[in-house]
């Protein structure tokens, strides 16, 4: 039975990638706010922990109870993270931080320690949640703060990788389209949604990366789109 962790795993994304590879023989433990804690799974499968993943000793400290209970890791998915709008002239040293905290602080203190598990037992993926406008500049008009904030996610996995090189440990960023969420919808009633993807979507592309048929794959950046 693998052993995966999952990031914010009571969000829309996390709770599609919780199920999956539960669904799959996989034990899967999943860091959740207080309030967020709201998924029914059989306990010998799952586990939910709350964590404060901007804290980087709490973090630690929960990675190292895993490591303790089940000796390995097998995969992480590390998918907190948050959106925030605002051009240039919007966009204050404030907002930077919040987004920074949210995004990459929050996927840097947990892929750090589990990076390290990694390296230590020669196995194990990390999957990191980009985006759009964290790949490309192309996408970032007016969410200046979200798309910086993102971007340092492929620099991280440039560099982890570029550590763990000559070894089976890859780190990957994820890269969705538009995820159709309740929250999305709401946010833009009149979008077309025909090319956004479900979070079980991004989930099982995810998985089908860890299986066996896949290990040989090493590639750095995955896109899910509905649409080229």
């Amino acid at each position: 039975m693998k052993t995966v962790i999952v990031t914010g795993a009571g969000g829309n994304l996390g709770q599609a990638v919780v199920k999956k590879f539960i669904a799959e023989g996989c034990r899967v433990i999943g860091t959740v706010t207080k309030k967020s804690n709201n998924i029914t799974e059989p306990e010998l499968s799952y586990e939910a922990h709350a964590v404060n993943l901007t804290d980087d000793k709490e973090t630690q400290q929960f990675v190292e109870k895993v490591i303790s209970n089940y000796h390995t890791i097998d995969v992480a998915v590390l998918t907190v993270g948050g959106f925030a709008t605002g051009t240039i002239k919007e966009t204050t040293a404030t907002d930077l931080l919040q987004q920074y905290h949210l995004n990459f602080e929050t996927a840097f203190n947990a892929a750090r320690p589990i990076f390290l598990q990694m390296l230590q037992q020669k196995t194990g993926t990390i999957f990191l949640i980009g985006s759009k406008p964290g790949l490309s500049s192309l996408h970032s008009n007016g969410v200046l703060a979200y798309s910086l904030s993102k971007s340092l996610l492929f620099r991280l996995a440039e560099l982890m990788n570029e550590e763990a090189k000559g070894t089976p440990v890859c780190t990957v960023v994820v890269v969705p389209d538009t995820i159709d969420t309740p929250q999305n919808r709401q946010a833009m009633p009149n979008a077309d949604i025909a090319g956004w993807v479900t979070p079980e979507t991004i989930a099982t592309a995810i998985y089908n990366y860890t299986t066996d048929d896949a290990a040989i794959i090493k590639e750095p950046v995955i896109k899910v789109y509905s649409n080229p």
